[in-house]
Order: C-alpha cells, then sequence, then structure tokens
C-alpha cells in the first residue's frame, strides 16, 4: 500500500510531491530507502492556484449524456472526403456557436449589478504538454472560434501539440511577458492575489484568457462517469469519454455513442431558466452533428 502526501496549499512543500510507503513508522536512517521525491513542472504552480481561487466561484454544475453518433458519423465520412476534422475541434467550434446564441453564459460579474459581455467567443483550450520532463495541461487560446471552420480550429491544436514549449510558458503561442515570469518566483499568497486582482478586470481577463475554456479527459481511459472540475472562467466545458450505451430511439432500444460532459455555468451572471437554454441548444447542436453537412 502506497500513501501519497502532497501540499497544494501551503509554502512548505511547494513543487514536490512526497511518497511514503505504509511503514513510514521506520527510524529515520532508513527513509531513503522507503520514499522518493519528485519535482513537477513549475507550470503546475499556476494550475494549483488556479483552483484555489475557483472554490469561490459560483459555478453550477450540469452533467449532459449527449447522444454523438450521428456527428462521429459524419466527421467519419467528412475524413472520407479530405476534410481534416478531429471531434474535439468540432466540439469546441459547436460549444462557440451555443455560445453565439445564448452570449449572457460568458459574461463576466462587473459590480454589485452589471454584467460585462464581450461580442467575440474566445475560447481556451487545455493541451497537454511535455515540459521539464512531465506532461502537463497549458492553456491555448483560441480567439475568435465562432467565426473558425473545425478544420480550422484541429489544425490550431495540432499546432499547439507539436510546438516545442518552454518551461515558464503560460499560454501556448503567446510569449510571458516579464512579469508573467516573475509570477512563478512570489510566494503563494501573492499568487493568488494576482489572480484576484485579475479577476475584478474582465478586459484584461477576456484578452489574456478568454471568456470559456475547454478542458478534455477523454484521452485518460472509458470512465462511465463525469468529472466536476473547478474554473475562474464564466463557462467552462470539461469533456469525458465516449461510451457505447444502450438509448431508447423511436420506442426501440439501440448501441449509441454517448459523450459524457460537464458543463459549468456561472450563477452570478444566469439564473437557471437561462441556463437550461443554453444547455438544451448546445445538446441539440452536439446531437445533430452541427455544421458537418
Amino acid at each position: 500500500m502506497i500513501r501519497i502526501a502532497a501540499s497544494f496549499h501551503g509554502q512548505q512543500f511547494m513543487g514536490k510531491i512526497y511518497i511514503f510507503a505504509s511503514e513510514a513508522r521506520a527510524e529515520p536512517s532508513n527513509m531513503k530507502k522507503i520514499s522518493v521525491t519528485e519535482t513537477f513542472p513549475r507550470s503546475r504552480i499556476a494550475t494549483k492556484d488556479v483552483y484555489r481561487v475557483a472554490a469561490s466561484r459560483n459555478h453550477v454544475a450540469a452533467l449532459l449524456e449527449l447522444d454523438v453518433t450521428l456527428a462521429r458519423e459524419k466527421i467519419r465520412l467528412a475524413r472520407k472526403a479530405g476534410r481534416d476534422i478531429s471531434f474535439n475541434g468540432w466540439l469546441i467550434r459547436v460549444i462557440a456557436t451555443a455560445l453565439q446564441m445564448h452570449p449572457q453564459a460568458t459574461a463576466f460579474a462587473c459590480g454589485k449589478q452589471k454584467i460585462m459581455i464581450f461580442r467575440d467567443v474566445n475560447i481556451s483550450v487545455m493541451v497537454e504538454k511535455e515540459t521539464e520532463g512531465k506532461r502537463v495541461p497549458i492553456p491555448l487560446l483560441i480567439e475568435k472560434a465562432g467565426e473558425k471552420t473545425p478544420e480550422q480550429i484541429t489544425r490550431i491544436i495540432r499546432e499547439a501539440r507539436e510546438k516545442s514549449t518552454g518551461k515558464q510558458d503560460i499560454v501556448l503561442h503567446r510569449k510571458p511577458g516579464p512579469g508573467e515570469k516573475l509570477y512563478y518566483y512570489l510566494p503563494g499568497f501573492l499568487r493568488r492575489m494576482v489572480w484576484k486582482i485579475m479577476l475584478k478586470n474582465p478586459g484584461f481577463v477576456f484578452d489574456k484568457m478568454g471568456n470559456a475554456v475547454v478542458t478534455s479527459l477523454n484521452a485518460s481511459g472509458k470512465l462511465n462517469g463525469w468529472f466536476i472540475h473547478r474554473s475562474i472562467h464564466p463557462v467552462s466545458f470539461g469533456i469525458g469519454a465516449v461510451l457505447k450505451k444502450p438509448v431508447a430511439v423511436n420506442s426501440q432500444v439501440l448501441i449509441r455513442d454517448i459523450l459524457n460532459l460537464t458543463i459549468l455555468m456561472d450563477h452570478n451572471v444566469m439564473d437557471g431558466v437561462p441556463m437550461a437554454k443554453f444547455a438544451s441548444s448546445f445538446s441539440r447542436l452536439v446531437e445533430e452533428g452541427h455544421d458537418l453537412d
């Protein structure tokens, strides 16, 4: 049995994971034989800080099961016809379309009684990269995603995966400024204070991180369930696995491709009825294979 103890909130063990065997009661002289100390990539520091700050957000989670059988078949036919489309590239395009139809979902709270809505949909996509010998997610900002085709989004994501990454990179395709480089050297309470100050400036957040985020765990296995993540964005999408499930279709039980997906929506800027309408519109676009004909 292995026990894993990690400090993600304090400063004492920042940047390191300590793994202890169940025989941790052994004498200190044996500690070198029963423990391993590993250093994780510097970019994980920002991930930790975002998670801490996001804990105070008033997000409502919607857990969806979406029938993507038709969409996957359309993508397969589109590839045969020469179109370079990935499932995630197409899905991000659909997300952008749904957000354009319901712009309040991307709104930022601005003061006590105001919200700020940007005309464009800029989506931050988590792309897995190798940094300092470890694979970690780094955000890629896709600007004006609603104006891009599924092929263009697919190509942008592929190029980001293939591009080399520096250990101080915070956002892909953007060189970190002096302030961003300094960020990693600040103590934890100052780093989180920086995040809180930034989040009070919607224009700055929109320019740097967009007004929606997409993260995916569907490459990690075939988990039959949902993961409820945290986010500092107004709306966030967690893409799960596509699984074969029995579904009732026209009084028949058929085996269909079902996508598990989580949506986090900010209750500070949108009430329950608009949330339901947005989730319904998004589900319809996904299940009809929007923009694949």
